[in-house]
């Protein structure tokens, strides 16, 4: 990007937060150059249900805005609409707004759809219908996803525990209009600029895909098969195991453990958390790959002490039980007090296997197997604890535990380290995608 020029000369916007433009460029609020519309309104539950009818129709959600620079008709969902209802559709180039979200750094996201075909919107959007002759749709979509303006919706953002932008921001929104056919060539050039850099995320992206499945295979291997593979193999008896060593032993998960129980949303709720405190840990804090402490809430030590039954030990293994993250699961690596609500599980070991031994094998196809054949809940997945006490585990002896756990440490660590090298130049093309945007868009390089 360097290597671009800029403009012969440049003026004040106008507007203290857009500074310098190009000489020959406008600026001008969004309301004149087109109209807002809603999405979807008067809808409940019942119309979002998941079996197929003749009056469901696609609508884009959300995370369809959130995700991609343009709407991907491929990740449509489906609500029931009437004969008579009327409600808004997205047609071509209309652009989609994120207008409630429970962060600062998804609201005001945006999106262009376009494509001929129409689709209703979900309700926590708004469209925005550009007047062709106005502006280019896809200029502004560009505009509208730059760093300059993504720094203006966090800034006008309001809520706490979920953010919304009031409409009046997005139509007094000033943007930055340069002459309608440079609009289009911008638009193409980052169009071509934006492939290509894509196509390289992609690319790493699918290298990551590889490495995590490899990493998952000497996972499942060292827990099923062990270190030596000269040994005599049995069956296990367990379809979801296998063949296993046949000096080791299928054990009911009950039977190596001394607890397994969740916690309580405390009384109150969300009104009950605070800035500092006990950290208490759901569902978003348990990964495969570490349980994220720094972004649990806090609750009191009256609360925590009230808690007694969820309140969490060093090298305690614990697991999520619902939801859409059910599964994930991690073991305990500090030593200061810690709670759980009800939707993570708490797994303690007896001294017959080692904690990171257990947690390999929930994490592996052995465990997770059993929690996607097992789960119940109608709408909501789920694990009872019954079901979670009868899990099937493969038991080596203890000192072999030990040399296992030390493989899959070491083999795992150099997988996660490339895993990391990946995802570092992945974060480093997004970056730069982001820089090109917001330079190209806001006149500090030219490309036509």
């Amino acid at each position: 990007m360097s290597r671009l020029e800029k403009y012969p000369s440049y003026r004040e916007s106008g507007v203290e937060w857009l500074g310098e433009i190009p000489e020959g460029w406008e600026t001008q609020k969004m309301k004149y150059l087109g109209k807002m519309f809603a999405g979807l309104a008067d809808k409940k539950g019942d119309d979002f249900a998941k079996e197929i009818s003749e009056d469901k129709k696609p609508f884009i959600p959300f995370t369809n805005v959130c995700n991609n620079l343009k709407i991907d008709k491929n990740q449509m969902q489906y609500v029931r609409i009437k004969p008579y209802e009327k409600q808004n559709k997205v047609q071509k180039n209309d652009i989609i707004f994120l207008m409630s979200s429970e962060t600062l750094e998804d609201i005001g996201k945006c999106s262009i759809h376009i494509d001929e075909e129409q689709f209703y919107l979900n309700s926590f959007c708004k469209g925005f219908r550009p007047k062709a002759f106005a502006i280019n749709a896809e200029f502004l979509n560009y505009l509208l996803q730059s760093k300059t303006y993504r720094n203006y919706f966090a800034l006008v953002g309001r809520g706490f525990t979920r953010i919304n932008i009031k409409q009046e921001y997005i139509n007094d929104l000033f943007t930055i209009l340069p002459p309608k056919q440079e609009q289009t060539k911008i638009a193409q050039f980052l169009d071509k600029k934006t492939a290509q850099i894509d196509e390289v995320i992609s690319q790493k992206q699918k290298l990551i895909e590889l490495l995590k499945e490899r990493r998952q295979i000497v996972i499942n291997d060292a827990v099923t098969k062990g270190l030596d593979k000269s040994v005599e193999f049995v069956d296990s008896g367990v379809e979801w195991i296998g063949e296993i060593p046949k000096h080791w032993e299928v054990k009911k998960l009950k039977y190596v453990v001394i607890k397994i129980g969740s916690g309580i949303t405390p009384s109150g709720g969300a009104l009950s958390y605070l800035t500092e405190g006990i950290p208490l840990l759901r569902s978003q804090n348990i990964l495969f790959e570490k349980i994220d402490y720094e972004k649990s809430v806090y609750i009191s030590e009256k609360t925590h002490n009230k808690m007694k039954n969820s309140q969490v030990k060093y090298n305690d293994v614990l697991l999520n039980i619902t939801g859409g993250s059910i599964g994930r699961c991690n073991y305990v690596d500090v030593h200061y007090p810690l709670n759980v609500n009800q939707h993570v599980c708490i797994i303690r070991p007896t001294n017959k296997i080692f904690t990171i031994l257990l947690n390999n094998i929930l994490a592996s196809e052995v465990g997770q197997s059993q929690i996607w054949r097992f789960q119940q809940g109608g709408g909501r997945e789920g694990l009872s604890f019954e079901t979670i006490k009868n899990f099937d585990i493969p038991l080596p002896p203890k000192n072999e535990q030990l040399q296992i756990v030390k493989h899959i440490e070491t083999q795992t660590t150099k997988i996660d380290k490339a895993i990391e090298l990946q995802q570092n130049y992945i974060s480093k093309l997004k970056e730069y995608k982001a820089t090109l945007i917001d330079s190209v868009v806001t006149g500090k390089v030219k490309v036509c």
